[in-house]
């Protein structure tokens, strides 16, 4: 049975996560912007903790790319360019395209696509895609994340390789905090939204890679016209996505 200290060091944990997590909606939410610096003092007051495991939090975002930390000035939230955005479909598409051959029983080891469970597995799936596609419809981007990066998850838990699971999820909350200022500066979003979730997972429940890889296309060249066209085209494809 763990002492004082095992508790200690769970509750720290708990709080590193939690802190990181809310940190991370901050973000997508477009209230931390890019180029925003803060120190661990301002977030440990902020939140009211200690200044240990804020900066692990901090440490962890870093890690995945969302802060970028100084050591003089402490962190700030990291600015992606439109070629970043370019590298991180690419990296996505590579992902996918295998997820999905497993999962229609193209390539050998992935889960078996007659196995009763699966099924019911897409079927959960398929409720958070109808969840993101209502969001999108009604141009509600704070939701439509939230639903679109579970769907996603659970979509390449699926595919049964936890290490491209979590590698695929980084990807996707990178891709969001690439996009989502940009986004935001639409007073209207609707239409505007990408909302092939529940047919993606039609055409893998059926077992039509091609379908699945067709609309992935289609989404990946969608995102990347729409960020184009709120950054300007492709002179900013060498700049930063700011604001500016």
């Amino acid at each position: 049975m763990p002492g004082p200290s095992g508790t200690g060091a769970v509750t720290r944990s708990t709080l590193r996560r939690q802190i990181a997590d809310a940190l991370r909606d901050e973000v997508l939410a477009g209230r931390l912007q890019p180029g925003q610096e803060f120190t661990v003092k301002e977030i440990a007051e902020q939140y009211g903790v200690s200044a240990t495991p804020v900066r692990e939090a901090l440490v962890d975002l870093s890690a995945q790319g969302l802060l970028d930390a100084d050591h003089h000035r402490g962190f700030r939230v990291h600015e992606y360019s439109v070629s970043d955005f370019r590298g991180m479909i690419e990296a996505r598409s590579l992902v996918t395209d295998g997820m999905f051959a497993a999962l229609v029983g193209e390539r050998r080891g992935g889960p078996d696509p007659d196995d009763p469970r699966i099924a019911a597995a897409l079927s959960g799936v398929r409720r958070r895609g109808e969840e993101a596609q209502r969001a999108a419809a009604a141009g509600d981007l704070t939701v439509l994340i939230g639903y679109d990066l579970r769907y996603w998850r659970e979509l390449a838990v699926l595919f049964g390789n936890p290490y491209l699971s979590d590698f695929l999820h980084r990807l996707r909350v990178q891709s969001w905090v690439c996009t989502v200022q940009h986004l935001r500066r639409l007073s209207d979003l609707r239409g505007a939204l990408w909302s092939g979730h529940t047919e993606l997972v039609d055409a893998l429940a059926r077992r039509d890679a091609p379908a699945a890889r067709s609309l992935v296309e289609a989404y990946n060249a969608h995102s990347l016209a729409l960020i184009e066209r709120l950054t300007g085209g492709s002179p900013a494809a060498d700049g930063r996505m700011t604001d500016g």
